[in-house]
């Protein structure tokens, strides 16, 4: 008779059964740890097994058997937190015998509900005598149940699978880093580059060339019109350089006398003229190791021209009543809102300092030309304003913003930021009404209305201005009902109607509308 095959002992079972599955998924993690638990429980009877991963002072679940995906993102632990957390503290096994009577036992998974007494073994998984997880059992209470033996065996699994658990930890560090790097360069590509404020296609166009130029040392031309934000696309370009924390520092050609620029440049020495009474350092030497930024510098004189360009081409100066020349390692930008090739053309600008300054230029839009960004402006001047004087604006009103897009913006968005100033210091409740707007943006052909020799608002201007806004408030308040509108109002249906159709109010555009529809939130 043919002898009966020596059968092997259920521990054996399990050990070859895992490192048969350590062979076959090595290539996959994942695969790997969730065939363990499966071996585990096909072969142990296990109720409910996990893996858990070592995240700086957090336990995560990594791999699970008998848990859904909520019941794994639940099962976080801190160190010494619970029986798992005890485990990965201490390094040192735990046994439960009965984990509906100990209070250790946290359940932090909530979804453990036994009509039987069910143990739980929880043992360390070490890898370079460091412990990077934890490896977990259920096990149902029978007769023949060793939890001893079980908890032996689980441990030598621990052993065996430490290698594929901290290539798992790895992958997810990695992994994370990753994820962290590239959100980091999505903020970079989405954040607006120093305090500039705008989303249109112009705007993010010139971020991008900021992003590109600012590590470098090129000299840039910054062009457009005055109120454009020349200036804050210089402090952009200086933040995202290697010279942020360098002196920035900045001169206003346009500001000063003509006699007395050079000085401010370049500095004198006592005595140089009259007045002099001292010797002064000038802007290109206090701006040594960092960033010189000449605004309005299409106003500078011929004699001036010659001596910044021989400063852009040497780096060397020298000031006024002396002959020793000086030296300065100085990063050029320049703006201008004048035409530099009309002022060629007039002799009146050099072009070899044109060239030497137009090595990149940045050309800034004129507020009209990037309207849809003109609420988001306002929306940023009204939060800087509410914290300066203490008011508590949320909103603009749907007229008042009509108001905003409809102006011309000859004064760029300087002009828009005092705009909106006047506005939030006449507000007189959260919202930014018409009537708070100054006259010139109640005015003016945009508007359809008409100007007073002055330029200030006429007052029946000024009177529609206030009944459309109240008129249009209580149509929104009541979702377009003329009826109920006069009666909020106090008006007869009448002369509502006469004054919708006079101020050209559409009164079906606020019907099926939330009140804030169409007004800006702050």
């Amino acid at each position: 008779m043919p002898q009966k095959k020596h059968e092997l002992s259920p521990e054996i079972t399990v050990l070859q059964e895992i490192s048969y599955a350590v062979v076959h998924h090595q290539r996959n993690v994942d695969d790997l740890l969730n065939e363990i638990l499966a071996v585990l429980d096909r072969r142990m009877g296990m109720l409910r097994g996990t893996i858990t991963l070592l995240h700086g002072d957090t336990l995560k679940i990594e791999a699970s058997h008998g848990l859904d995906e909520s019941g794994m993102q639940r099962g976080l632990y801190h160190l010494g937190e619970g029986i798992t957390g005890r485990v990965a503290q201490t390094g040192r096994p735990e046994l439960v015998p009965d984990i509906a009577k100990d209070a250790r036992f946290l359940n932090r998974t909530r979804t453990r509900k036994y009509d039987h007494p069910v143990a739980f073994i929880c043992v360390p998984v070490y890898h370079m005598e460091r412990v990077i997880g934890t490896l977990s059992i259920d096990r149902r209470i029978e007769p023949e149940t060793d939890l001893e033996r079980d908890m032996a065996l689980l441990e030598t699994i621990g052993n065996i699978v430490a290698d594929a658990v901290e290539v798992c930890r790895r992958e997810h560090e990695e992994r994370e880093d990753l994820l962290e790097e590239n959100r980091k360069l999505r903020r970079m590509l989405n954040e607006n580059p120093g305090e500039l404020i705008g989303n249109c296609r112009t705007m993010q166009n010139i971020y991008g060339l900021i992003r590109q130029v600012a590590p470098s040392d090129a000299t840039v031309l910054i062009r457009g019109g005055s109120g454009t934000g020349k200036e804050l696309v210089a402090r952009a370009i200086v933040q995202l350089s290697g010279r942020s924390a360098k002196p920035f520092v900045a001169l206003n050609c346009a500001a000063l006398p003509e006699n007395l620029v050079e000085s401010e440049l370049f500095g004198h020495e006592k005595g140089a003229f009259t007045g002099a009474t001292s010797r002064r350092i000038g802007r290109a030497e206090a701006a040594d190791g960092g960033t010189l930024f000449l605004d309005e510098i299409g106003d500078l004189t011929l004699q001036t021209q010659v001596k910044l360009l021989r400063f852009i081409q040497e780096r060397t100066f020298s000031r006024i009543g002396s002959n020793q020349e000086l030296k300065s390692n100085v990063r050029f930008l320049a703006a201008t809102s004048r035409n530099l090739e009309e002022l060629m053309r007039q002799k009146k600008f050099r072009e070899d300092l044109y060239y030497r300054l137009n090595i990149f230029p940045i050309v800034m839009p004129d507020l009209c030309k990037r309207r849809c960004d003109i609420i988001l402006l306002a929306e940023h001047f009204i939060e800087k304003l509410n914290v300066r004087y203490g008011k508590h604006v949320k909103r603009l009103s749907t007229p008042a913003i009509n108001m905003l897009m409809s102006y011309h913006w000859p004064g760029n968005v300087r002009e828009l930021e005092n705009c909106i100033e006047r506005a939030v210091l006449t507000a007189t409740d959260d919202c930014i009404h018409g009537y708070n707007l100054p006259p010139s943006l109640q005015t003016g052909k945009e508007s359809g209305s008409d100007l007073l020799p002055e330029g200030k608002a006429s007052f029946n201007t000024l009177v529609d201005s206030y009944e459309r806004e109240l008129i249009v408030e209580a149509l929104k308040r009541n979702l377009g009902n003329m009826s109920a509108a006069a009666r909020d109002l106090d008006l007869s249906p009448r002369v509502i109607h006469y004054k919708i159709g006079r101020l050209g109010i559409t009164p079906e555009w606020y019907q099926q509308q939330e009140h804030s529809d169409g007004d800006f939130a702050g």
